[in-house]
């Protein structure tokens, strides 16, 4: 059953939104606005949640809360990789958690975070570990990211791609399971904490993976489930089908849905990561997607 809507991805991350036409994020500000009154139409109670900022900025959460995009939302959201990504250590997990408290009175919740194998294994068993005992007990949700590895076939979805030189390669390893379907070090280590730990699992459009996760999801103990539903996909292709079949086999977990993605033909600029040219369309396909999966 879906427990709660996310409105948008990393929406400060510059692979996710595209800052230089909404300088101020005025844009995005407005569609938080109009998507999550539109949400509390269909399903009044259903959780709202602001999408996960990457980095976490507490000053990110203060510019929109001044626009007035917190007023409809119920938790803020924050993303964090600091044995890949981020520059501050895992061990800052508190702090910043506490930066973002100091800045809003939602609960704050953790829907994406991990550690890859890019250089070793036994890296993300450790990480996973001490991430673990750094947000159980501190943050209300907590998904790990991801179980399957991205196969490098697929594409990373970032518009630097490979001039992000390590970075971008560091998108292929963060999974608890290789693409050929066996498990790493962390998988077992990663059962040790569900379902206290969710998981976080993107699937593209007609995912061959979708049944193989269902059953490790099962395997391992995991309750809750964040995924998404692209608004690009189900303009730009047929995906009522696809949808229907995502969501129904997701429907013994807690799922947090995440509603994001611009079609090309509805952006500002021709490009997933734009801004629509009409919020209201971005709003109208997250109220629909609740009235068909709320």
């Amino acid at each position: 059953m879906i427990e709660a809507v996310m409105l948008w991805n990393e929406p400060n991350n510059m692979s996710h939104w595209d800052f230089g036409i909404d300088q101020g994020w005025r844009i995005y500000a407005d569609m938080v606005r109009r998507a999550g009154a539109a949400v509390r139409a269909e399903k009044p109670g259903l959780t709202r949640v602001l999408g996960g900022m990457s980095p976490i900025d507490p000053g990110f959460v203060s510019h929109l809360r001044q626009q007035g995009a917190l007023d409809e939302v119920d938790v803020v959201a924050v993303h964090g990789f600091p044995l890949d990504w981020n520059l501050w250590s895992v061990d800052d997990w508190p702090m910043k958690l506490q930066s973002v408290r100091d800045v809003t009175d939602r609960p704050v919740w953790v829907t994406e975070v991990g550690v890859s194998t890019y250089a070793n294994e036994e890296v993300q068993r450790l990480g996973l570990e001490k991430t673990a005992g750094m947000l159980i007990g501190r943050a209300e949700r907590v998904h790990w990211y991801s179980l399957f590895d991205l196969p490098r076939a697929w594409g990373a979805t970032t518009r630097h791609k490979e001039r992000e030189g390590s970075s971008y390669f560091r998108h292929f390893h963060m999974g608890l399971v290789r693409p050929d379907g066996t498990p790493k070090k962390a998988l077992r280590t990663f059962a040790e904490y569900a379902p206290e730990l969710g998981l976080c699992q993107w699937f593209h459009y007609e995912d061959p993976r979708l049944d193989d996760a269902v059953r490790w999801f099962r395997e391992l103990g995991v309750k809750k489930v964040r995924t998404g539903l692209a608004w690009s996909d189900d303009h730009d292709r047929d995906a009522e089908a696809w949808f229907d079949r995502q969501m129904a086999a997701l429907e013994e977990f807690d799922v947090t849905v995440t509603f994001c993605f611009t079609p090309e033909c509805r952006g500002v600029v021709p490009h997933h990561t734009s801004p629509p040219r009409v919020v209201d369309e971005f709003a109208d396909f997250c109220a629909r997607m609740v009235r068909r999966y709320g």
